[in-house]
Protein backbone atom coordinates (compact mmCIF):
# COMPACT_ATOMS: atom_id res chain seq x y z
CA UNK A 1 0.00 0.00 0.00
CA UNK A 2 1.35 3.47 -0.93
CA UNK A 3 1.82 6.54 1.20
CA UNK A 4 -1.19 8.54 2.31
CA UNK A 5 -1.97 11.23 -0.35
CA UNK A 6 -1.44 14.06 2.15
CA UNK A 7 1.99 12.71 3.02
CA UNK A 8 2.90 12.62 -0.66
CA UNK A 9 1.72 16.23 -1.11
CA UNK A 10 3.85 17.35 1.82
CA UNK A 11 7.06 16.44 0.04
CA UNK A 12 6.15 17.70 -3.42
CA UNK A 13 7.89 20.85 -4.56
CA UNK A 14 5.72 23.58 -5.96
CA UNK A 15 6.67 24.57 -9.53
CA UNK A 16 10.22 26.02 -9.59
CA UNK A 17 9.32 29.47 -10.88
CA UNK A 18 10.77 32.85 -9.98
CA UNK A 19 9.02 36.19 -9.44
CA UNK A 20 8.64 36.61 -13.20
CA UNK A 21 7.20 33.14 -13.87
CA UNK A 22 10.52 31.99 -15.35
CA UNK A 23 12.63 29.00 -14.32
CA UNK A 24 13.93 29.55 -10.78
CA UNK A 25 17.69 30.23 -10.80
CA UNK A 26 20.00 28.79 -8.10
CA UNK A 27 20.53 30.92 -5.01
CA UNK A 28 23.55 29.40 -3.26
CA UNK A 29 25.53 26.22 -2.86
CA UNK A 30 28.18 27.22 -0.29
CA UNK A 31 26.48 26.91 2.09
CA UNK A 32 23.81 24.80 0.42
CA UNK A 33 20.59 26.76 0.81
CA UNK A 34 16.88 26.20 0.30
CA UNK A 35 14.11 24.46 2.16
CA UNK A 36 15.12 21.27 0.32
CA UNK A 37 18.87 22.10 0.59
CA UNK A 38 19.04 21.94 -3.21
CA UNK A 39 20.68 25.35 -3.73
CA UNK A 40 17.40 26.93 -4.87
CA UNK A 41 14.59 28.71 -3.04
CA UNK A 42 12.14 25.94 -3.90
CA UNK A 43 9.17 25.45 -1.61
CA UNK A 44 6.26 23.14 -0.86
CA UNK A 45 3.01 23.29 1.06
CA UNK A 46 5.03 21.93 3.99
CA UNK A 47 7.36 24.97 4.07
CA UNK A 48 5.47 27.03 6.64
CA UNK A 49 8.34 29.54 6.87
CA UNK A 50 8.20 30.11 3.11
CA UNK A 51 12.02 30.05 2.63
CA UNK A 52 11.77 31.68 -0.78
CA UNK A 53 13.65 35.00 -0.82
CA UNK A 54 17.21 34.74 -2.16
CA UNK A 55 19.44 37.29 -0.42
CA UNK A 56 23.09 38.07 0.19
CA UNK A 57 23.36 38.40 3.96
CA UNK A 58 25.53 40.98 5.68
CA UNK A 59 26.63 41.40 9.30
CA UNK A 60 23.99 44.06 10.03
CA UNK A 61 21.18 41.77 8.89
CA UNK A 62 22.56 38.79 10.85
CA UNK A 63 22.65 40.97 13.98
CA UNK A 64 19.09 42.21 13.33
CA UNK A 65 17.82 38.66 12.89
CA UNK A 66 19.54 37.55 16.09
CA UNK A 67 17.99 40.49 17.97
CA UNK A 68 14.57 39.26 16.80
CA UNK A 69 15.17 35.77 18.20
CA UNK A 70 16.39 34.09 15.01
CA UNK A 71 20.13 33.44 15.31
CA UNK A 72 21.26 32.59 11.79
CA UNK A 73 24.96 32.48 12.70
CA UNK A 74 24.84 29.35 14.85
CA UNK A 75 24.88 25.95 13.15
CA UNK A 76 21.93 23.62 13.75
CA UNK A 77 23.10 20.26 12.35
CA UNK A 78 19.77 18.49 12.91
CA UNK A 79 18.22 20.88 10.35
CA UNK A 80 21.24 20.66 8.05
CA UNK A 81 21.90 24.34 8.84
CA UNK A 82 25.57 25.36 8.82
CA UNK A 83 25.17 28.83 10.32
CA UNK A 84 25.62 31.90 8.13
CA UNK A 85 28.26 34.57 7.80
CA UNK A 86 28.27 37.87 5.95
CA UNK A 87 28.58 37.26 2.21
CA UNK A 88 26.56 34.03 2.15
CA UNK A 89 23.61 33.75 -0.24
CA UNK A 90 20.59 32.26 1.49
CA UNK A 91 16.91 31.49 0.96
CA UNK A 92 15.33 33.60 3.66
CA UNK A 93 11.79 33.33 5.03
CA UNK A 94 9.57 35.81 3.24
CA UNK A 95 8.05 37.13 6.48
CA UNK A 96 11.54 37.59 8.03
CA UNK A 97 12.67 39.57 4.98
CA UNK A 98 9.56 41.76 5.20
CA UNK A 99 10.13 42.30 8.92
CA UNK A 100 13.73 43.33 8.21
CA UNK A 101 12.55 45.76 5.54
CA UNK A 102 10.14 47.34 8.01
CA UNK A 103 13.10 47.88 10.37
CA UNK A 104 15.49 49.24 7.71
CA UNK A 105 17.53 46.04 7.72
CA UNK A 106 16.41 44.37 4.47
CA UNK A 107 18.92 42.60 2.29
CA UNK A 108 19.27 42.92 -1.46
CA UNK A 109 17.12 40.37 -3.30
CA UNK A 110 18.11 38.17 -6.23
CA UNK A 111 14.77 38.29 -8.02
CA UNK A 112 15.51 35.55 -10.54
CA UNK A 113 16.42 33.23 -7.66
CA UNK A 114 13.43 34.21 -5.50
CA UNK A 115 10.43 31.89 -5.72
CA UNK A 116 7.13 33.31 -6.97
CA UNK A 117 5.37 32.11 -3.77
CA UNK A 118 7.10 35.05 -2.07
CA UNK A 119 4.45 37.27 -3.66
CA UNK A 120 1.92 35.83 -1.20
CA UNK A 121 3.77 37.77 1.53
CA UNK A 122 5.79 40.54 -0.12
CA UNK A 123 4.57 42.90 -2.86
CA UNK A 124 6.48 42.81 -6.16
CA UNK A 125 7.11 46.59 -6.02
CA UNK A 126 8.99 46.20 -2.75
CA UNK A 127 11.06 43.27 -4.03
CA UNK A 128 11.98 45.27 -7.15
CA UNK A 129 13.15 48.15 -4.95
CA UNK A 130 15.71 45.83 -3.32
CA UNK A 131 16.62 43.88 -6.45
CA UNK A 132 20.32 43.08 -6.80
CA UNK A 133 19.98 41.62 -10.28
CA UNK A 134 17.80 44.09 -12.20
CA UNK A 135 19.06 47.08 -14.16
Amino acid sequence: MGAHPLEQDAIVKLPSLNLFGEVLQPCGTDPLTGYFRDGCCNTSRDDHGLHTVCVLVNAAFLEFSKSRGNDLTTAVPEFDFPGLKAGDRWCLCAARWLEAEQHNAAQRVYTRSTHQQTLEVVPMELLRRYAADLN
